[in-house]
């Protein structure tokens, strides 16, 4: 009810941009369960939609391209931040694409860097789709949360994944998933990306009117074209 209305703003500019082959998924590991940098290279993904098979080819692509990556399914096993992307995807695209999901519990920046290299290099001649989740600011009053997100939102539009992790740590704002929004910047520029623009920002205390204390959330699209 809190980050549904922000990522459909995501998922409608998607819906104009035809259908991905496979769809790379980036998201924190809140759980603290399991390998510290998590792939799937098999089986499939259910929701009441649906399954949604993880693809192989791509996976084992990323994983001969770095070594720090675990095949582990115990780090996606309690995950949300994965998963509640996929009804968005299944509602676009049926259930005929392809995953390869990525659970960072470990988000140092040079982790990060590894794994968005490694993704651009596995994506270079398909027709793919990178997706990071991440709330924003955690818990805090809506003025200073939206202040807060507005210096993340800025380095991710500047394509500056040195400078998300500076603003972050700087100001420590409680971002979750600054590890897969770096790793997908660093794979966007790869694949070279010119363009990240915000399409919504909102914080809980638009849903529910209470701004003592909320999350904030955004949705920003990656384009080539600018």
């Amino acid at each position: 009810m809190y980050s549904g209305p922000v990522a459909a703003h995501a998922y409608y500019e998607l819906a104009l941009d035809g259908k991905p082959e496979v769809v790379v998924l980036l998201g924190p590991n809140h759980t603290g369960y399991g390998s510290g940098l998590a792939i799937l290279n098999d089986g499939v993904w259910r929701t009441p939609l649906g399954d949604v098979r993880v693809d192989s080819e791509t996976a084992n692509a990323i994983l001969e391209e770095t070594d720090i990556l675990d095949i582990d399914e115990v780090a996606h096993r309690y995950e949300h931040s994965i998963e509640v992307q996929l009804p968005f995807l299944q509602f676009l695209y049926g259930n005929s694409f392809h995953i390869v999901p990525i659970a960072f519990l470990m988000q140092d920046l040079t982790s990060s860097r590894e794994i968005g290299k490694a993704i651009a290099r596995a994506l270079k001649n398909k027709n793919g789709l990178i997706v990071a989740s991440s709330d924003m600011t955690h818990y805090e009053p809506h003025e200073n949360a939206k202040k807060k997100d507005s210096m993340v939102i800025k380095a991710i539009e500047e394509l500056n994944e040195e400078k998300l992790y500076s603003v972050i740590e700087s100001y420590r704002i409680s971002c979750c998933g600054y590890g897969p929004i770096a790793a997908l910047t660093v794979a966007a520029k790869i694949l070279d990306v010119k363009l990240a623009k915000l399409l919504c920002y909102r914080t809980s205390g638009d849903v529910i009117g209470d701004y003592s204390s909320v999350v904030g959330y955004a949705a920003i699209s990656f384009a080539k074209g600018v």
